[in-house]
């Protein structure tokens, strides 16, 4: 009788997730690290990344439980890696205690080499021990099978796709020689990125992908078209390891959404580069952004989470994509929402 019920407590939790025809995407709140949950209008969802180790582990998995009780969610399917650094694949075991998920998505097997962390080890070993049996490497040009979307791994383990995708092939216009930056030689030039299709809305997620790899997928062709909504890379383009111009100004994103902390990316540079997107509706943040000012973050309502760390609520902020080419963003902490129709 208990394992009757516990299966159809999961049923009807994926049937209430999918009830509604929608794509819907949560940006959690993890303070600067990643953990964004991907539920498609069938009910199956994927986690990608999954916040902080240590101390952290136990706020970011429950910011995750949190995101997941609003969905309607009682588990998650897959959890999506894109890299191995702590504040992406730190917090998986306590994430995986409250979502259970079946199958994990890497870039394959962690090279030390590119691993600047000493700890980075330890959270591999933790890694493997939860995802053995279930893990599923990636390629650049896989697509990853979650019902009711198209999901393409655009990049993955230092590659990027080799034929353009999203009616993508145009020359680039916005390649310049004096933008190129040298091979990046840490873990996030490793990082695999995923392109979300759903009824001509798009999404783009790639981790902290660096410069070098984003300007790879932009140059000379511009290969992922325009995009709808854009994680911005590396949390704001922090430390200016991301956020090539020749690739943000070429996909032009309707949104940007940036999972900032509140000293983490979103510096005066990257607002700025942000803004300058052709036909830009809006920026959202996380956090506001601490270490700048006020004409260098986007406006009040559409800041998650605008204290310091210490006071932080771990606000999120949603997507839901319709059947009607429309996509509106709320923000969790005040509800204010805006709408935008795909391009």
């Amino acid at each position: 009788m208990k394992i009757f019920s516990l299966l159809l407590t999961a049923l009807l939790g994926l049937a209430q997730a999918g009830s509604s025809g929608t794509l819907r995407i949560y940006v959690i709140d993890v303070e600067g690290g990643g953990a964004t949950l991907v539920i498609a209008p069938s009910g199956q969802s994927m986690l990608i990344d999954s916040g902080s180790p240590g101390p952290a582990a136990e706020r970011d998995s429950k910011r995750i439980a949190d995101a997941m009780q609003a969905a309607g969610l009682t588990k998650i399917n897959y959890l999506f890696t894109t890299h191995y650094d702590g504040d992406h694949v730190g917090g998986a075991p306590a994430a995986n205690a409250v979502a259970h998920f079946d199958r994990f998505f890497d870039h394959g097997e962690m090279d030390p080499k590119w691993e600047t962390n000493a700890s980075g080890g330890a959270r591999w070993e933790a890694y493997l021990a939860i995802a053995k049996g279930k893990r599923t490497i990636t390629n650049a040009g896989d697509t990853i099978p979650l019902a009711g979307l198209r999901v393409d791994v655009v990049a993955s383990h230092g590659s990027v796709i080799g034929k353009s995708i999203n009616g993508g092939g145009a020359k680039n216009a916005f390649c310049n020689p004096a933008d190129v930056k040298p091979p990046n030689t840490t873990e996030n030039s490793q990082s695999t990125g995923v392109l979300v299709s759903y009824r001509g809305f798009t999404f783009l997620d790639a981790g902290d992908l660096t410069w070098d790899k984003e300007t790879d997928l932009a140059c000379p062709v511009n290969k992922l078209g325009r995009v709808s909504l854009l994680l911005a890379t590396h949390h704001g383009f922090y430390n200016d390891q991301s956020g090539a111009p020749a690739l943000l100004w070429a996909i032009q994103p309707q949104v940007v959404i940036a999972n900032n902390g509140p000293r983490k990316g979103m510096a005066a540079n990257a607002y700025e580069r942000i803004q300058k997107i052709n036909g830009l509706e809006g920026l959202w943040q996380s956090h506001l952004a601490l270490a700048t000012d006020a004409a260098h973050n986007t406006s009040d309502d559409m800041i998650a989470n605008p204290e310091a760390s210490a006071d932080c609520k771990g606000h999120w902020i949603r997507v839901d994509v319709g059947s009607d080419h429309s996509f509106t963003v709320t923000n969790g902490r005040n509800n204010f929402s805006k709408t935008s129709h795909v391009r």
